[in-house]
């Protein structure tokens, strides 16, 4: 039994038509269990996850498995979240004198942006409210608690920048903007090796 599934599912990966129907229509279901109304068709989630259902994603988004994305978060075109990342919901309110955390309410939550062609390692917490900006990287295991700039790398905790994308290239830049700035498009490469690239 185990050779038979192992072979339906290698033959769906060797034809991109059948495995796009396949694709469709797992996230059709989880579109559907997870009651997520604002996704792009073109989302797609690695697996279980707790994700909050006003949650937004763009066109050729990510989300992998285990991931905890609390309320009032959106993410951009093409941006990549790796597996058991959080993204935080606001905070306990902490400043009331004799109150215990637990019943001293919360203050707002605020949004938490992340833009265009982010990448966001495995197990990195993004505190609330925080705007990534398009193109910027996160480290595996990173604690974001400030904003990131654009084409920015940032790791660590918390999370300090290490690089930038495309070692700062203008011309580098501006062909990448022009092409966030255009109407996505399915590439031909998602997960596939390429040699020649950077990146582990």
């Amino acid at each position: 039994m185990v050779g038979i599934l192992n072979r339906i599912a290698s033959s769906i990966r060797r034809h991109q038509k059948l495995r796009k129907i396949v694709r469709n229509c797992k996230m059709k279901l989880a579109r559907r269990w997870y009651c997520l109304k604002n996704v792009h068709p073109t989302f797609y989630l690695g697996g279980k996850a707790d994700i909050a259902g006003d949650f937004k994603a763009g066109p050729f988004s990510y989300v992998g498995r285990d991931c905890c994305i609390c309320p009032r978060v959106s993410i951009g075109t093409y941006t990549y979240i790796a597996h058991e990342v959080t993204i935080l919901g606001g905070d306990h309110a902490y400043d009331l004198p004799g109150v215990p955390i637990g019943f001293s309410g919360r203050p707002e939550m605020p949004y938490t942006i992340v833009e265009d062609d982010v990448w966001i390692g495995h197990r990195a917490i993004i505190f609330a409210g925080v705007k990534i900006g398009r193109a910027a990287i996160i480290g595996a295991g990173s604690v974001v608690t400030k904003n990131v700039p654009p084409y920015t790398i940032v790791a660590g905790v918390p999370a300090k920048k290490i690089g930038d994308r495309f070692n700062n290239n203008i011309e580098s830049r501006k062909k990448h903007d022009a092409m966030l700035n255009s109407p996505p498009s399915e590439g031909t490469l998602p997960g596939q090796r390429v040699p020649g690239t950077t990146g582990n």
